[in-house]
């Protein structure tokens, strides 16, 4: 699962839009866009963070399980 993907499901369950969320994080409505359908997968940790903090999770909870660090 990527970025994008895990950002739409956690972005619907809060039966959120774009706009919304971009009203919420100050992450662009085109960026999220980018970010859900794949077109981009590079976003700053600022960006990430944001996101994250408007969709009421932990920044790490957007990543990827093969990008997260396992002891």
């Amino acid at each position: 699962m990527r970025i994008g993907d895990i950002l739409k499901n956690k972005r619907l369950s809060l039966g959120l839009t774009q706009q919304e969320l971009e009203n919420r994080s100050g992450v662009t409505q085109s960026m999220i866009s980018k970010l859900e359908q794949g077109q981009a997968e590079n976003i700053s940790i600022d960006a990430l963070r944001r996101l994250a903090r408007a969709l009421s999770c932990l920044t790490i909870d957007l990543l990827p399980e093969k990008d997260k660090i396992k002891k």
